[in-house]
């Protein structure tokens, strides 16, 4: 009993609390901004935070490394038929064919946004069980973890969701950009997009096209009210009472899409690049993980994964919002309005505070001769570790 005492009180020796730290005034901020936009969407996002907060929780403490071989596939190929189902079976809400109802309840889901986790794993899993060589992944390890990306992106964009489809792309190419691949096969990429990029756009839908005239020529309504707040708000920012084009509900999606342009509003320039820094800080730290743990890879996959996440969501969302980007349904991570996707965030979080804390523990981490195997060398170093902390009372 003394000993699981001991094991119970080390575990947090090893948790990242800067990461959390980080978090903490961006969830602050994002809450203010609700609050005031509409206090009963703050009640909601309470709710939400309760929820994540406890998702979070029992991903920490979930053996992730002991049964990744078997849980993920399982997850993967159940976040493919959830996505197939939306297009039997799926509600359609403002036109778009993306949510499944759960009977009963009244309440939705969003399949497209569980695929941010299921990929990630499952990407984190196939690399583990083969690094790449020292020169990168060849053509053929290059196409087996492309066809992990390719398949929930066709389906994702077929709904159609375009903006979600390219984030899970871009993500996961991101990752694989990070871990290693022959430089060869990225340069045959680049030459391949350019030259199908006509193509591409023809195969668009009408309202997607319309989105990058609107880009490209006079910005849309939305965009015109989210640069007339931004503006208005100037270098710190109006009192709540006097942000009019929030208020007065002249700006759109004030408390999801367009957050931002009310942050502008309310707390000027200053607040909006405050935030912007945080974010930056966050992405920052979540790179210096993955180069810290660049012999483990599912540390490093999860790691670099999350911060492509949070990089390329804050990117388009904020020149979405000011007119650089087409608008398209991209939130602004953990800080718009939403359930669904704060929560899929907190599990992912978890699930890397959980691969950082445990990695030194026997009973987290796969016996030698388990499905994904760990070298006698690990296995000597966790087990010294291990001698070594009962000895200090660590």
């Amino acid at each position: 009993m003394n000993s699981w005492l001991q094991y119970d009180g080390r575990i947090f020796k090893y948790f990242d609390y800067i990461l959390i730290i980080q978090i903490i005034p961006i969830l602050t901020i994002s809450s203010i901004l609700i609050k005031e936009i509409n206090p009963a969407l703050f009640q909601k996002q309470m709710l939400y935070y309760t929820v994540g907060a406890v998702v979070f929780s029992i991903a920490v403490f979930i053996p992730w490394r002991k049964i990744i071989w078997w849980v993920v596939p399982i997850l993967y190929v159940g976040n493919l038929l959830m996505l197939l189902a939306v297009d039997l079976v799926g509600k359609t809400i403002l036109g778009a064919q993306r949510w499944i109802e759960i009977p009963g309840t009244g309440l939705t889901i969003q399949p497209s946004e569980f695929a941010k986790v299921s990929v990630i794993m499952m990407l984190a899993y196939i690399i583990n069980r083969k690094p790449p060589p020292e020169e990168g992944y060849g053509i053929i390890g290059f196409l087996k973890l492309s066809i992990i990306i390719l398949i929930p992106f066709l389906l994702i964009a077929k709904e159609p969701d375009l903006g979600t489809a390219l984030v899970l792309l871009i993500t996961g190419y991101g990752i694989l950009f990070v871990i290693g691949i022959n430089w060869k096969i990225w340069v045959v990429i680049a030459v391949t997009i350019g030259l199908t990029a006509p193509i591409l756009y023809s195969h668009l839908h009408d309202y997607q096209k319309k989105r990058i005239s609107d880009f490209i020529g006079k910005p849309s309504y939305h965009v015109q009210q989210a640069l007339i707040a931004i503006g208005s708000g100037g270098l710190k920012g109006k009192e709540k009472d006097e942000a009019t084009q929030t208020q007065l509900k002249f700006l759109p999606i004030s408390s999801s899409d367009f957050i931002f342009a009310y942050l502008g509003e309310r707390f000027g320039f200053v607040g909006m690049v405050s935030v912007i820094l945080l974010y930056i800080f966050l992405i920052l730290h979540l790179f210096y993980i993955s180069i810290r743990n660049s012999t483990d890879y599912m540390v490093r996959t999860f790691a670099s994964g999350i911060a492509f996440l949070f990089f390329i969501y804050m990117g388009v969302n904020i020149y979405m919002i000011i007119g650089l980007a087409p608008v398209v349904g991209v939130p602004l991570p953990m800080f718009s309005h939403g359930g669904t996707s704060f929560i899929i965030f907190a599990v992912i979080f978890g699930i890397l505070q959980n691969l950082l804390a445990f990695k030194k523990y026997l009973m987290y981490n796969p016996i030698p001769d388990s499905k994904v195997s760990i070298s006698p060398k690990e296995t000597r170093d966790q087990r010294e570790d291990l001698e070594t902390e009962a000895k200090t009372g660590l």
